[in-house]
């Protein structure tokens, strides 16, 4: 763990005071094995602490029962979605045995490199799996870990949870053949305890919201997050599914548990949306072509509809582009050949479906999204196109659920990203900022206390200098005019990473 005291450029704003906590893969090989894929790589956290206009540059890998394993073997021994790991030729028949028990009913991998999320009073690194690791948001020291099945029956679960202003978090998963069903499930963890008190970890005051049937009972969806407005949950039931039975047999195969997950182009998208107060779905049929979404960006209810916005693909080649070997074969000087753009997209779903077969049933006249009522009574929806060739999408917080107009992205014409940009949804301009041979990450909106204007705050991210004789910094630029405000360099070498979480210092 480095703590260092970091030079700036600049000065921060005076109200700048808390922590940036950031999450991602950051150590790929052990002894001479290494990983396949960039999201397998164990996870490496670091931090910016912001007080007083100094900053404290902190980074640790998150010590779960994964690394600790990898490390003491000095070998791969824990299989990851892109990496299968095998027995040491070494170890004897009855433990090869247990291995291939053990991945035939996986024992999901703790090594939480996808994201921060908060959960009561406390943080934890999360992926997508049933495990997730309390930390120390301060030292990032690795403390507990939590196995959600312990509280709740779900096998997979997003690592973008929802937040509301009493500090509930809302998030949803899969529970894969639990009672001989398959289902989607919306649960609830309450900022306190029943007792009044905050109580760890959180999870024990899980509620569940709803649970929806999955299509198919042996191919679920596979989801990376979902939309939440004031008196609605969006669930994007996407062709892109999982195979279980693969997944049984994917170590007996000797393939690794990714090619398990196939896009069928040939099904429909189906469009859940889920009544916050009833806890049950709405009736009305909602449906798109196939596409594949990871990111939602904000969803929000106006006159009778309710507005989603999404980063959608035409097919999975974004999860291939992340394989190591295609990563280090790619030509950094222009856009991927096999990496298909992203497109930020707005969809609507009029709440009431009263109208005649071939009617378009939105009428908000802002927006050219349709959605046309068939004569078997489902509803066509077709998106409008707000932008191309962006990614990891981030808003002011405090319109979460809310209308907005401006979004945080980075620009994705190709895997690594050299800018980021500021979005407005109503005008569609766009504002950027890049570097010469800087790579970005996900831009963080920190909204200044007491604003009363959406893009009153400033934006964080962390940027990788390629630049002779330059180091990598903390990037602050002003929200409204997207003008540097101040650069914190650090004398580490950072690293690209997923998602992060600011918290405020009274937090």
């Amino acid at each position: 763990c480095e703590i260092l005291y970091a030079q700036g450029a600049g000065s921060l704003p005076e109200w700048l005071q808390g922590t940036l906590v950031r999450n991602g893969p950051g150590l790929f090989s052990v002894g001479e094995t290494s990983y396949n894929h960039w999201f397998d790589g164990m996870a490496l956290m670091h931090s910016f602490t912001i007080k007083h206009g100094e900053v404290t540059y902190r980074s640790k890998y998150l010590r779960g029962d994964t690394y600790n394993s990898n490390m003491q073997a000095n070998r791969i021994v824990v299989s990851e979605m892109g990496t299968m790991a095998y027995p040491h030729p070494s170890k004897n028949i009855f433990s090869k045995v247990i291995t291939f028990l053990n991945h035939t009913v996986p024992d999901f991998t703790d090594n939480c490199a996808g994201n921060i999320i908060k959960y009561g009073n406390d943080y934890y690194a999360t992926s997508e799996t049933n495990y997730i690791r309390k930390i120390d948001p301060v030292t990032l020291e690795t403390q507990d870990k939590v196995d959600y099945q312990k509280y709740i029956a779900v096998n997979l679960v997003t690592s973008h949870p929802h937040y509301d202003k009493e500090g509930n978090t809302y998030n949803m998963g899969t529970s894969i053949a639990d009672k001989g069903k398959t289902k989607y499930m919306i649960f609830k963890i309450p900022a306190v305890g029943k007792s009044g008190s905050a109580e760890s970890p959180a999870l024990k005051n899980v509620e569940t919201i709803c649970t929806l049937p999955c299509r198919s009972l042996l191919t679920p969806s596979y989801y990376h997050s979902f939309g939440m407005t004031e008196n609605y949950f969006v669930f994007i039931e996407q062709p892109l599914k999982l195979d279980i039975l693969k997944m049984a047999t994917a170590y007996l195969r000797g393939v690794n548990w990714a090619s398990c997950l196939k896009l069928h182009p040939e099904d429909e998208t189906l469009i859940h949306l889920i009544d916050r107060k009833t806890k049950k779905q709405v009736g009305i049929k909602y449906y798109t072509g196939a596409m594949v979404v990871y990111h939602h960006v904000n969803a929000f209810e106006e006159d009778g509809h309710v507005v989603f916005d999404v980063i959608a693909y035409e097919d999975n080649s974004l999860y291939d582009m992340f394989y190591l070997d295609k990563l280090k074969d790619q030509d950094t000087s222009g856009p991927s050949k096999t990496f298909t753009k992203p497109t930020c997209k707005r969809f609507v779903l009029p709440l009431n479906d009263k109208g005649e077969a071939g009617e378009d049933l939105v009428k908000l006249k802002y927006t050219k999204a349709s959605a046309i009522k068939e004569k078997e009574g489902k509803i066509l929806c077709q998106p409008e196109v707000l932008t191309e060739g962006v990614e990891l999408p981030r808003i002011n917080h405090h319109y979460n659920g809310q209308k907005h107009r401006y979004v945080y992205l980075t620009a994705a014409e190709k895997v690594e990203s050299t800018m980021i940009t500021k979005l407005d949804v109503e005008t569609k301009q766009r504002l950027d900022w890049t570097a010469e041979n800087c790579l970005l990450s996900e831009p963080v909106f920190v909204p200044r206390p007491g604003a009363t204007e959406e893009d009153d705050g400033v934006i964080l991210t962390a940027v990788i200098n390629s630049s002779p004789g330059e180091s990598d910094y903390l990037l602050v630029l002003e929200g409204k005019s997207f003008k540097e405000v101040a650069r914190v360099y650090v004398n580490v070498e950072l690293h690209i990473d997923m998602h992060g979480y600011f918290i405020p210092q009274n937090d």
